[in-house]
C-alpha cells in the first residue's frame, strides 16, 4: 500500500507574498528573518531559514526606480504649485528639497526589498556569456 506522497528532502518556501516581504525588509523565503544588515546591505543568509542571499544582485535597479518615482512626484507637485500659488523660489527649494532626500531615501530600503524578491520569485539570475 501507499503511504503517502513522497517528501522531499529540501523544505519548499513559505506561501507567503515575496513583495510584501520586500516591502516589510524581510526575508522572500520565509518571510521571518531580516533581509538587510545595514542600510542596504544584504544579509549574506537569513538568520530564520538558511536562504543564501549572495547569488542574488539587484545593482542599481532599485536606485533608478526610486529616483524615478520619488523626482517625478515632486517635480509635478512643486510645478502645480508653482503654476497654482506662484510661490518664490527659494521657498519652493527649501520644501522640494528635503522632500525628494527624504522620499529617495525612504523608500530607497523597501524598493531594494522588493527587487530581491521579485528577482528571487523569478529565479533571476547573473547574465552569463558563454562564447
Amino acid at each position: 500500500m501507499d503511504s503517502g506522497p513522497i517528501q522531499p528532502d529540501t523544505p519548499e518556501p513559505a506561501r507567503i507574498d515575496p513583495i510584501r516581504a520586500g516591502l516589510l525588509c524581510r526575508c522572500p523565503n520565509c518571510g521571518k528573518g531580516p533581509l538587510f544588515s545595514g542600510f542596504l546591505k544584504v544579509v549574506e543568509r537569513c538568520a530564520v531559514c538558511g536562504f543564501d542571499f549572495a547569488r542574488l544582485n539587484t545593482g542599481d535597479g532599485a536606485a533608478i526606480f526610486i529616483m524615478q518615482i520619488s523626482g517625478g512626484l515632486v517635480v509635478f507637485g512643486a510645478l502645480f504649485v508653482q503654476i497654482a500659488y506662484a510661490p518664490p523660489i527659494w521657498a519652493m527649494l527649501i520644501v522640494a528639497l528635503p522632500l525628494v532626500v527624504g522620499l529617495s531615501l525612504g523608500l530607497m530600503r523597501p524598493g531594494k526589498g522588493v527587487m530581491i524578491a521579485l528577482q528571487m520569485r523569478n529565479r533571476a539570475g547573473q547574465a552569463r556569456t558563454d562564447d
